[in-house]
């Protein structure tokens, strides 16, 4: 266990007293709550996390101090030319990051920990986590040449259950079952009350690799009448069937393997150590040898992969030094006798069974014999990438095993109704505040918290929204922040509603004329305006297009007066009226290309 301890809660008399004598100094651009040293309510807030999943980030409030709760990457909703991910922009925060205590963790899961590559070192303030999420991110820092001090910037708690002092919070951690090893609950404590905070959690007492979740702590805290508030993982309360464990996913891996004719290939998510230990011992018990797919190319990467994970596991006693090979082990052994873990669930482009299926693996090809175990479900908006790996897999004749076709074949690690049930017998807060889910998702988890754990209140609110929170009293939303996401592309930060994207997106959909005139100093034309496209006409010298909208160009520029000439803005607008006119009489009213002029002074 370790204590990370600070001030105390009482308060500074001494400083109260001077406070007392002096008239309140005005905070431009904050709220009377966030300056007032006499409020006593604590506050919650996300800067992404609600009404979607990914991009989790969570911060409470007390006394003008701030405790963040996980940062995490989430996946674009739709595509904008750039990456394939996004994070929550922090510029709010970073504004009162002199308050900001600490970044405490939940779990290893990109969604919570995949962002602070990116935004720890605009704050450079502790991260609390347990060993597994801290390995991770120590090799992705030394991976992107961050700097930082094992020990004082990541510091590591017992995942058995651990008390932090972060004054003005205290934050006691307890384990729960989830998809990634150590998972954590957290109860958040002030003066002003206690709240859990349930990070992603389920019920899964089946779990070979882990202790079943502390039911007696969550029993303890979930029925203190003064438990303000429950911020709960929404994820999957829509599911109505029982949750599939674990060794129910060994169970179905078994007896795939034993009829399978050839090669068995499972892809699931790297980081879920349970399953690969599933994977194993399933392929022990079908007299086959496991091994992971290691990389093509052994150079050092600067991300945490699967061979990484393999590490983790086996260092952290997770798994044996000889339950899992690298498939260059076991290449050589007969067909029937290999079953191999790959990336590639989610279609992601340089995956490996992605590159297996496109013929860019030279050390390992795809065989008619081979089947194909999809581990895991499809995290929206990757459902197009899987689809193809689905029908690229059928085309070339191999069998394939999906969670549409093939019951037990994912454990699931969030909640669904029988889990939210058992979970709200246990907890009765004050006030529910559902949290990472669809919308609908979160109105089914904050319904059964009013229906079966007793809560008085329930607020499903957006990112930015600061709920207030007090013993006894309604809570209300005491501020809205302006939140959004951030892309980051190359070394650029980019916002999701940046211009550049919207330009991009238009092009793509509208295309772009580009436009060069030969003007002298009065405005006059000077020769024939050069015309070119991207996406409406072929660039060519014998175009009708192309020439119709230089001769309309050269009319409406001609018909301009002299003053108007000499504003380039009259120019520019006579071009894109010009080329309006001729695009639209071609391809339809609707169709808005993007123009570009340039002007060459003759």
């Amino acid at each position: 266990m370790v204590k990370v301890k600070e001030k105390p809660f009482a308060p500074d008399t001494i400083a109260d007293a001077d406070v007392a004598q002096k008239k309140p100094a005005k905070i431009r651009g904050m709220n009377k709550h966030e300056s007032d040293k006499n409020d006593e309510k604590l506050y919650f807030m996300a800067l992404g996390g609600l009404e979607h999943v990914g991009q989790n980030m969570y911060v409470y409030k007390y006394k003008g101090k701030y405790l963040v709760v996980d940062c995490g990457m989430g996946f674009l909703e739709e595509e904008i030319g750039a990456g394939d991910v996004q994070y929550c922009d922090t510029t709010w925060l970073e504004k009162r990051k002199k308050d900001v205590v600490g970044f405490v963790m939940t779990h290893g899961h990109e969604d919570h920990i995949g962002a602070l590559k990116y935004v720890w070192p605009k704050f450079r303030k502790p991260i609390y986590c347990t060993r597994f999420p801290g390995e991770i991110l120590a090799q992705t820092f030394r991976g992107c040449e961050i700097d930082f001090t094992p020990g004082k910037d990541i510091v590591i708690f017992d995942h058995h259950g651990a008390t932090l002092k972060l004054d003005p919070f205290e934050v006691e951690t307890f384990h729960v079952s989830h998809s990634v090893p150590e998972a954590q609950m957290l109860i958040i404590k002030t003066p002003a009350g206690k709240v859990l905070h349930t990070g992603d959690w389920t019920f899964n007492d089946d779990n070979p690799i882990e202790e079943p979740t502390d039911y007696a702590r969550l029993r303890e805290i979930g029925s203190d009448p003064k438990l303000l508030a429950c911020m709960c993982d929404s994820t999957s309360a829509s599911r109505q069937e029982a949750q599939t464990t674990e060794v129910q996913v060994r169970e179905t891996l078994t007896e795939i393997m034993k009829n399978a004719p050839g090669r068995v290939l499972v892809t699931g998510y790297s980081r879920s150590i349970a399953r690969m230990k599933m994977f194993t011992e399933a392929a022990r018990a079908a007299g086959r040898v496991a091994a992971i797919k290691e990389r093509s190319n052994p150079n050092p990467v600067p991300y945490v992969g699967l061979p990484e994970f393999r590490e983790m596991g086996m260092d952290f006693g997770y798994l044996g030094r000889d339950e899992v090979y690298l498939h260059s082990d076991i290449k050589d052994l007969p067909a029937e006798k290999q079953a191999i873990f790959l990336t590639g669930s989610q279609g992601e482009q340089y995956a490996m069974l992605t590159r297996l299926c496109r013929g860019h693996v030279k050390e390992m090809k795809l065989q008619p014999t081979d089947t194909v175990l999809f581990s895991a479900i499809i995290i929206p908006g990757r459902e197009q990438d899987v689809s193809y790996l689905y029908n690229k897999l059928a085309r070339m004749g191999i069998k394939t095993h999906t969670i549409f076709d093939t019951d037990h074949l994912h454990a699931s690690g969030h909640a669904g109704r029988p889990e939210f049930e058992r979970f709200y017998d246990m907890v009765h807060p004050q006030v529910s505040v559902p949290m990472h889910g669809d919308y609908i998702n979160e109105m089914l988890n904050g319904k059964m918290a009013m229906e079966r754990g007793g809560a008085k209140h329930m607020m499903v609110v957006h990112n930015g929204e600061m709920i207030a929170l007090a013993d006894g009293e309604a809570p209300y939303i005491a501020e809205t922040i302006e939140t959004g996401f951030v892309v980051m592309e190359g070394e650029t930060e980019r916002s999701t509603d940046d211009p550049v994207y919207k330009t991009r997106k238009k092009i793509a959909t509208n295309g772009a004329i580009f436009v060069t005139l030969p003007v002298d100093k009065r405005g006059f034309l000077k020769g024939t305006p050069e015309v070119s496209s991207a996406g409406i006409f072929e660039t060519d010298d014998t175009g009708f297009m192309k020439r119709q909208i230089q001769i309309e160009i050269t009319k409406a520029i001609d018909a301009l007066t002299k003053a108007e000439r000499k504003d380039r803005s009259n120019l520019i607008r006579a071009v894109q009226v010009a080329s309006n006119k001729v695009v639209r009489a071609s391809l339809g009213p609707d169709k808005k290309p993007q123009y570009s002029v340039h002007f060459v002074q003759k």
